[in-house]
């Protein structure tokens, strides 16, 4: 290893540390400005009572389709990904990783329409 190579690896990881340390004054800045948004009072007007009824129900049939959708859309990724293991065994590792980062993110349409669900019935 020549002197010239250290100090490249020496000058990659400053400019990280660097980088990083720009990321986090920047989350820290954006928390900072963002605290007034919690102070707001909370709405006083609620809906009227029938309406209320048909949000809780619209949110029901709303989770409902969002899981029956994830359902599908997860034995479709399942699917797929023992199909290409078994096409092409050496990219197991691979399919595997690409197959964990669908499944989460198919699920995350479930926990978001949950959290949309909680947001309008908890009015």
């Amino acid at each position: 290893m020549t002197g010239a190579t250290s100090w490249a690896a020496f000058y990659k990881k400053e400019n990280k540390v660097k980088r990083l340390s720009g990321v986090l004054l920047l989350l820290v800045v954006l928390g900072t400005l963002a605290s007034p948004v919690f102070a707001q009072a909370a709405a006083e007007n609620k809906p009227p009572e029938h309406v209320a009824v048909w949000i809780v129900i619209a949110s029901g049939f709303s989770m409902a389709i969002a899981a029956a959708a994830c359902g599908i859309a997860q034995s479709r990724v399942a699917a797929a990904a023992c199909e290409g293991m078994a096409r092409n065994p050496s990219a197991a590792g691979a399919i595997r990783t690409a197959m964990i980062l669908g499944l989460v993110f198919i699920e995350t349409l479930a926990l978001f329409t949950l959290a949309i669900v909680f947001a309008k019935v908890g009015y």
